[in-house]
């Protein structure tokens, strides 16, 4: 399959489907991740380097007795892949699980890793596979909610004024030295590329290197605010 067709609207976000409950790994949907980046100036092999983080709380399958098992998870999607699984089909793929039998929750996790792995990369070169972790029943209650590490810009009182990528927000003071540090900002937000309905996000950023102004830093996360 292409990446024209694999196109945003092409996917089944936003459309009625069906409910498949049989192992299925075609109901994933990649979306090439250049066209996006383009937009926002970055071309070519990226020059960062990151992961998607998702979390998975409705994951069951059944045992070779045919009796049902559930589990969360936590997939790591490597940024530098060239392709995103399209968020609603992820969610088919891994409902597709529910009827399925699996000789162990192993089974359940390298499967979903190998999946994962071959959407993200789409026919090309693998050159980082997905991390996959699963937390059976007994796991649940020591699963903590835990704020992402590092200094938070939403403290800063600024004026923000827009509300499209704008990467000329963007300084970093080049006649100190060097500085390591890791910031955190809860206020990202774009739009759903088909529904346009309001995506959130949280956005860790670990560096070293001359140091980035702040306040610029975090008007430049503002401005994805309206951006599909």
């Amino acid at each position: 399959m292409s990446d024209f067709n694999n196109a945003p609207e092409q996917s089944q976000l936003g459309k009625s489907s069906a409910y498949v409950d049989q192992y299925d790994a075609s109901l994933l949907f990649p979306i090439p991740r250049a066209t996006k980046r383009a937009e926002i100036g970055v071309t070519g092999q990226p020059v960062f380097i990151g992961a998607d983080l998702w979390t998975a709380f409705e994951l069951s399958w059944l045992n070779t007795k045919g009796k049902p098992q559930v589990a969360l998870a936590h997939i790591t999607v490597p940024a530098e892949s060239t392709h995103i699984v399209e968020s609603k089909s992820f969610k088919l793929y891994l409902n597709s699980f529910n009827n399925t039998r699996l000789e162990s929750a192993d089974a359940v996790r390298d499967m979903i890793r190998r999946d994962i792995s071959a959407a993200i990369w789409h026919g090309g070169t693998m050159q980082a596979s997905v991390g996959v972790k699963l937390l059976l029943q007994e796991q649940f209650d020591a699963e903590p909610v835990h704020e992402l590490d590092g200094l938070n810009l939403d403290r800063m009182d600024i004026e923000c004024t827009r509300y499209e990528p704008a990467p000329d927000l963007l300084s970093a003071n080049t006649e100190e030295l060097p500085v390591s540090e890791t910031l955190v900002s809860h206020l990202l937000k774009s739009n759903c590329l088909v529904t346009g309905q309001p995506d959130w996000g949280s956005v860790q950023i670990s560096y070293r290197g001359p140091q980035i102004e702040q306040a610029g830093l975090l008007q430049y996360i503002v401005s994805f605010r309206n951006h599909n």
